[in-house]
């Protein structure tokens, strides 16, 4: 018995509503992580195949491993057109692009995410289609059920944050706090108040425009806060964090 079909789930609907959902990052090629993830109740899983070990074949397995309950977005290593098919084609509910600087780069993402005519999204059969068995009904949905995201994670970026904003077919801007103090000359310092103010603007621009705002934290409090202000689209933590940090802490707790 074929499970639900990856376009009829409505995370997209929930998404731009501006519910506030929660993910967490999958780094590691486990799908016994992804599974126990899932099961936890995290509202969608980010695949990380652009720093994580993930082929094609890994992320379809860490999606199965979900059994079709949790939303998974897979943030691909580059914008090409092969890896964004791919990632959907394997049944992704959405790919978030890294690193999308410029108006050009936001809309070869989504010219390579969706159907024509919105798109030029190449037609195949895989597991997002039931392997055929509902190829027809795929096609009828994905351009409206499957979600598009770019990363604004570079002050060039921030600079050119309006006009990213205002393409068609981008659903949500998802900071990543990381990269972009990196590129701001201050690696790791998030919190710098440059770094803030950059954050607080690409939140008002998302307002403005009518754009999900996302954005990634480490730690629990520092997400509650983005969320406060005003961030729905939110991910905390990283798989292989939540299994350091819990093992340290089991050993310690021993040994004390």
């Amino acid at each position: 018995m074929s499970g639900p079909l990856v376009c009829e789930n409505k995370f997209r609907q929930r998404v731009c509503s501006g519910e506030v959902l929660v993910g967490t990052i999958v780094s590691m090629n486990s799908p016994q992580a992804a599974e126990i993830l899932g099961d936890i109740g995290f509202d969608w899983l980010f695949i990380d195949a652009e720093h994580g070990t993930h082929d094609p074949l890994a992320v379809e397995s860490l999606i199965q491993a979900t059994g079709d309950r949790t939303p998974c977005l897979v943030r691909i290593p580059v914008h090409e057109e092969t890896w964004i098919e791919k990632m959907l084609d394997v049944g992704a509910t959405g790919i978030i692009a890294p690193q999308v600087n410029t108006v050009v780069q936001a809309k070869q993402v989504v010219n390579y995410a969706k159907y024509p005519p919105q798109g030029e999204r190449g037609v195949g059969i895989a597991r997002a289609h039931r392997y055929g068995a509902k190829f027809e009904a795929y096609l009828g949905q994905a351009n409206d059920s499957l979600l598009t995201v770019i990363q604004i994670e570079h002050k060039d970026a921030v600079e050119n944050v309006r006009e990213l904003a205002a393409v068609e077919g981008v659903d949500a801007l998802f900071i990543g706090p990381y990269d972009l103090s990196t590129s701001m000359g201050i690696p790791g310092q998030v919190h710098d108040p440059t770094v803030q103010e950059a954050i607080a603007e690409v939140l008002a621009v998302c307002q403005e425009a009518g754009k999900v705002p996302g954005i990634f934290g480490i730690a629990p409090d520092v997400v509650s806060r983005y969320v406060e202000m005003g961030f729905t689209l939110v991910g905390v933590g990283v798989d292989t964090l939540f299994l350091s940090q819990a093992a340290s802490q089991a050993l310690k707790g021993v040994r004390s």
